[in-house]
């Protein structure tokens, strides 16, 4: 195996075991904030909220300033610093004796949790023109084989306790650490390398550059509000299973491995078929339309069954996204794609610090007190509201964007 074949391996085993660590945690995180704030499930999902805008703001703010530091000093040790920081998390997480050292942890790991950007830098580094998109293709294939794998583990290791799943997390992560250390070479050459500009290393300013593509901000909008009801789910999806149909972490380990062999299925395969059948528009706006009917069928399931039979729908709506990013790929030209890119990427931090402390406030509000309205659906109905408005600003802008030829695989 030479030693680009090496690397990628590494790259494709980093983001795998980073997404298994987060897998790992979901089960068995709404027991252990019950254990230490003493409170119920009810308030527990709006502690696991603020802890989430915990994480998301300080990487918000963290990871332009990582990338530009990496883009200085090398690829190697920003990617190092990550995934010690992310060790560190998961040992406050597991030893963690009040909710302080829980939110401690999180903010350590949103401040180094650069492993994903720096890793896609590196692919970048690494890849000759023609395998970039193959390559590429590793990261989502790490990031959905991790949260397949990682609930079942998870749901295993939390029967053995609520603090082994993250004692688990911690070990993966550090002999990730190790395993870098000792094995990862260098991928930039120190004379392709930048000096560190903070003026460049700025969040701000990547959502600022958006208004330059006044032609495509309906589209920015969707990608914008998809997102922030996207949260939906890794922020209620435990806390709702637990207060409306009392499952056990192994239960809940089991529903998001489904959840992740639905989504695989779907983003691996039926993408392509249906764009090739249905076009590029129409696949937005039939994705949009199980997005928004698979939302609103989670918020009004009375029984375990229906949220494995609802997850279909849900997951089909997965065809929308790729071709609405190809889309806004088509509409700029080849020496903007960067930019564009980082514009996005800072504008889905953003959703992540919004989405997680609504959809858990939405949730914590319809279930703290049964004796009034008692809703525990409520977030999944705002987040199929959200996807409908989407819907709907997709259908008025598209038709009057004229569409270039947009290529389905493009990744923004």
């Amino acid at each position: 195996m030479d030693k680009t074949k090496k690397s990628l391996l590494f790259i494709f085993l980093t983001i795998l075991i980073d997404c298994l660590g987060i897998g790992i945690i979901i089960p068995t995180l709404p027991a252990l904030i019950q254990s230490l704030s003493h409170e119920n499930i009810s308030m527990a999902a709006s502690y696991g909220g603020w802890l989430n805008f915990s994480y998301a703001i300080m990487a918000f703010i963290f990871s332009p300033i990582l990338g530009g530091l990496s883009d200085r000093y090398g690829r190697r040790p920003i990617l190092l610093i990550s995934l010690l920081g992310l060790g560190l998390d998961y040992i406050f997480l597991a030893f963690a004796p009040t909710m302080f050292w829980l939110f401690v942890g999180r903010l350590i790991a949103g401040l180094c949790g650069a492993s994903f950007t720096t890793a896609s830098a590196y692919i970048a580094d690494i890849s000759k023109p023609e395998e970039k998109a193959k390559n590429f293709g590793m990261i989502g294939a790490a990031f959905g084989l991790g949260f397949i794998i990682g609930p079942i583990l998870g749901s295993l290791f939390g029967s053995l306790g609520t603090r082994v799943p993250f004692m688990a997390a911690a070990g993966f992560s550090l002999l990730n650490f190790l395993f870098g250390y000792f094995i990862l070479p260098e991928s930039l050459d120190k004379n392709q390398r930048r000096a560190f500009d903070w003026k460049r290393a700025n969040p701000i300013g990547f959502v600022k550059q958006l208004g330059k593509h006044r032609n495509i901000i309906n589209l920015l909008l969707v990608l914008f509000i998809l997102n922030v009801a996207g949260q939906v789910m890794p922020s209620v999806w435990t806390f709702f299973c637990i207060e409306k149909f009392n499952w056990t972490e192994k239960m809940i380990g089991f529903s998001l491995a489904f959840v992740g062999v639905t989504i695989a299925i779907v983003q691996g395969g039926l993408i392509g078929v249906a764009t090739k059948m249905l076009g590029v528009k129409k696949s937005i706006f039939i994705g949009l339309g199980f997005y928004v009917l698979g939302l609103f069928l989670f918020s009004m399931a009375s029984q375990s069954w229906m949220m494995f039979a609802f997850m279909i729908p849900y997951a089909l709506g997965g065809i929308s996204m790729p071709n609405v990013q190809s889309i806004l790929s088509s509409q700029v030209p080849a020496n903007e794609q960067g930019e564009l890119q980082g514009g996005i990427t800072s504008m889905i931090a953003v959703t992540s610090i919004i989405g997680p402390v609504l959809m858990t406030s939405c949730f914590t509000y319809f279930t703290k007190d049964p004796n009034t309205i008692y809703f525990p659906g409520i977030s999944f109905f705002v987040a199929g509201i959200l996807a409908l408005i989407s819907l709907i600003i997709s259908y008025f802008g598209l038709k009057k964007l004229n569409l270039k030829q947009a290529q389905p695989e493009t990744q923004i």
